[in-house]
């Protein structure tokens, strides 16, 4: 029996939900990310339900989650202390009140308390609306148009950044000096004349550029760490040079933390590496799985906002929900250890990773920071996008998914994502993925050899 065969025996009322979503929800989901084409073939499993670290589908299969929403849940699914505050806080002072209140101002301070280079922030409600603030905060700021930007990393869904995310090379041009692409059709290709787009992990293609046309910089923007890009960390050096350019010519470097905001460090990525942006934006993990994002920065940059030189609206910003989520989180990432202990754990669950491809004979590469890590299937390290579109070896990538997801442990299918490790994931859940992993690789092996 094939896998579809198979997948379509174990969840057979997914598959009568997914044509019942699919004749009212363009592709059955929500989000383009969920559907079909983008690696949920033949059709996604459907969820009944969440708890902690582990998800149970309608056909009553359960999984060790290592998707996590895509990164939301960092504190797994229904964390009680944060639910409960959302609960109380919504029974005791209302949702939506289109004035400030007191619960926002101690959610912000939690927030500027715990991210180093951020002195003031405003509550936001996606990761694309704050990426795209941060931008043109950027460009008002310096009073420049022109933007740094990376192939490989993904900003969000805005004409502005919507550009060489997992681009075709030949399109793109020679690696030391891409062109922009546009990631989707509609976005105008008039925006290309505001865009440098570079390889990641090439100081040289930076430091020219800058050296070239540093004075039109408003600003370079990148995710700190590359895990929309199935986890590409930077090569030693590189995060302060960026910040040394940006500095030397007056330009300001945008952290993109949507992702990397909370993830292996309760300050994010800049805490662990030490280099501190002008600007910060956060969502994700940064509300505990509810739905909220946050632009931070100096009191110098934010001021523009403060006094209005700068209109960032939003009805639903700095909502109730959002507020009472961002504070119950913060309070449970500062628990003493909490971050120690699970990145230890996922570390763990690498390293039993890559010891069980090693005995099937699989050549694997595996990059990430403990709580969020890719399993490259490749032998070759990856440094940027050029790298990962050449190297890595997504058909294997889609069989080991294959093996593992009929085994219950969940992740996304495609190469160029990552595995989500949560703070409540536990030793056993580590034991029991390592336990299907050793079937699996062994499968995958079989698969492979069969087909070479």
């Amino acid at each position: 029996m094939g896998f579809d065969e198979e997948y379509a025996a174990r969840l057979s009322h997914s598959l009568e939900l997914f044509e019942r979503a699919s004749a009212v929800i363009p592709g059955g989901a929500g989000s383009s990310a969920r559907t079909v084409k983008f690696g949920w073939e033949p059709y996604p499993p459907f969820i009944a339900e969440g708890s902690g670290s582990r998800m149970r589908d309608v056909d009553g299969n359960e999984y060790i989650d290592y998707l996590l929403g895509l990164g939301p849940m960092i504190l797994g699914h229904r964390h009680p202390a944060v639910t409960k505050a959302v609960v109380e806080a919504i029974q005791d002072l209302g949702t939506c009140f289109g004035l400030s209140y007191e619960l926002e101002i101690e959610a912000a301070e939690k927030v500027v308390a715990a991210v180093p280079s951020i002195e003031m922030v405003r509550f936001s409600n996606s990761g694309s609306e704050v990426v795209g603030t941060a931008v043109r905060l950027a460009r008002a700021y310096t009073g420049r148009r022109m933007i740094i930007r990376f192939e490989g990393h993904y900003h969000g869904w805005q004409d502005t950044v919507y550009w060489s995310n997992h681009v075709d090379p030949k399109k793109a041009g020679p690696m030391e000096s891409p062109r922009p692409v546009p990631a989707g059709p509609g976005v105008p290709r008039e925006l290309a004349d505001t865009l440098i787009v570079l390889s990641w992990n090439d100081p040289e293609s930076l430091a020219r550029v800058m050296s070239e046309r540093g004075a039109e910089v408003a600003a370079i923007i990148t995710e700190p760490a590359v895990f929309n890009t199935g986890c590409i960390l930077p090569e030693p050096g590189y995060l302060e040079l960026l910040r040394e350019e940006t500095q030397r010519h007056g330009s300001l470097l945008i952290f993109d933390e949507v992702i990397t905001g909370f993830r292996f460090a309760r300050g994010g990525a800049q805490e662990f590496y030490g280099v501190m942006p002008d600007i910060t934006t956060l969502a994700k993990g940064l509300g505990g799985g509810f739905p909220v994002a946050a632009i931070g920065g100096s009191k110098e940059v934010m001021a523009m906002i403060a006094d209005g030189r700068y209109s960032h609206s939003g009805t639903y910003n700095a909502n109730v929900i959002q507020c009472a989520a961002v504070s119950a989180t913060m309070d449970v990432l500062s628990e003493p250890g909490l971050y120690e202990r699970q990145v230890k754990l996922g570390y763990r669950l690498a390293e039993g990773l890559r010891s069980l491809a090693d005995s099937s004979g699989l050549a694997v590469t595996i990059e990430g920071l403990g709580t969020v890590f890719q399993l490259w299937f490749s032998e070759h390290p990856i440094r940027n996008w050029r790298d990962a579109a050449r190297y890595a070896d997504t058909a294997l990538f889609r069989s080991w998914y294959e093996e593992m997801v009929m085994r219950g442990v969940l992740f996304h299918p495609s190469q160029f994502e990552n595995l989500f490790v949560s703070l409540v994931h536990t030793d056993q859940d580590i034991d029991e993925t390592l336990n299907a992993a050793g079937d699996a690789m062994t499968a995958v092996a079989k698969k492979s050899a069969r087909l070479g």
